[in-house]
């Protein structure tokens, strides 16, 4: 099935209907027609998605199939021909991409760094004991139990708002998002800390927003070519590719962060157990050419550490 076009030039952009999934939508429109001064208003078109990761609320993803129930609609509506490129969250794509897909473009990076926004204390070590923290991230809540074992981490899902929704009614204490999210919605205050990498590392890709397409699409490749934002790249497939050697899932605590400095990549990443009663981490740098390779090296580290049904979470 085809979707049908007023013209045939016309670009079909699939997106999350989420409120932040719809502002990198439209930032990667505006991008496209500012690269392209000759594109007419009306060769964009965006067709937001409901995906199963946006409907199903009241389960954490790893229950429910893992983070690719944010991309495998879009994923199909692109191999059905569809939609001609889709626009997602990097840390929401998959390790290992369907065949004849491309990422054609990874826009530059915003701040990877996760936000604490604390309803009744404003930075995260000021929590009570047995205070209750909502986060759908098992790298959160490892990373936060490992600190603070006496905190009471429960899943929140939904978007932004609902999920301040449930702080404002007490359901919960604490939550935390991305940085890079608040800042992309234009509520960067609601965050009342900023969380350092050093406390909390992030997740794989966060902050970055990736455009996908069919491999074979050459016209759209070259459309989106211009977009892509070579540090960001090398930054997030060195993260990628300590995720893949990881086998990475969303059902795994892992996090990671490649840093650039001139020639030099620096790559941090750590495995843990969901309850946060073992961590393992790494770091490894070398050339940027190499970056690839640095992060499958890490993770073979990291994965090598491991003990049987470390990443079933048994002990």
């Amino acid at each position: 099935m085809t979707t049908s076009r007023e013209n045939p030039d016309q670009l079909i952009i699939g997106t999350r209907s989420s409120p932040l999934a719809m502002v990198q939508t439209e930032t990667v429109a505006a991008l496209l027609r500012e690269t392209h001064p000759d594109m007419a208003a009306d060769d964009l078109l965006i067709d937001a998605v409901k995906t199963t990761g946006d409907l199903v609320l009241d389960r954490p993803l790893s229950e429910i199939g893992g983070k690719g129930l944010f991309t495998k609609e879009l994923d199909r509506a692109l191999m059905d021909r569809r939609i001609d490129l889709a626009v997602h969250s990097m840390k929401d794509l998959e390790t290992w991409l369907p065949e004849g897909m491309a990422i054609a473009c990874i826009l530059p990076r915003a701040d990877p760094r996760d936000a604490f926004i604390g309803a009744t204390v404003p930075r995260m070590d000021d929590l009570p004991q047995g205070a209750r923290v909502g986060t759908a991230s098992l790298r959160r809540r490892a990373q936060l139990l490992a600190r603070r074992p006496d905190l009471d981490v429960d899943v929140i899902r939904g978007n932004v708002q609902t999920r301040l929704a449930k702080l404002r009614a007490g359901e919960f204490d604490a939550t935390f998002l991305a940085l890079a999210g608040l800042d992309r919605l234009g509520c960067p205050e609601v965050a009342t800390e900023v969380i350092e990498t050093d406390v909390l590392l992030p997740a794989c890709a966060q902050g970055a927003v990736g455009v996908t397409c069919r491999a074979d699409d050459e016209a759209t490749l070259a459309l989106l070519a211009p977009l892509d934002h070579a540090p960001t790249r090398i930054a997030v497939m060195c993260e990628r590719a300590m995720l893949d050697a990881l086998d990475g899932s969303c059902r795994t605590p892992i996090a990671g962060l490649a840093e650039i400095d001139g020639e030099t990549i620096h790559l941090r990443g750590l495995v843990a157990r969901p309850d946060g009663s073992e961590i393992i981490s790494g770091a490894r740098e070398g050339h940027v050419s190499e970056a690839e390779e640095i992060g499958r090296l890490l993770g073979e580290d990291l994965k090598g550490q491991t003990g049987p049904g470390f990443f079933d979470g048994g002990h």
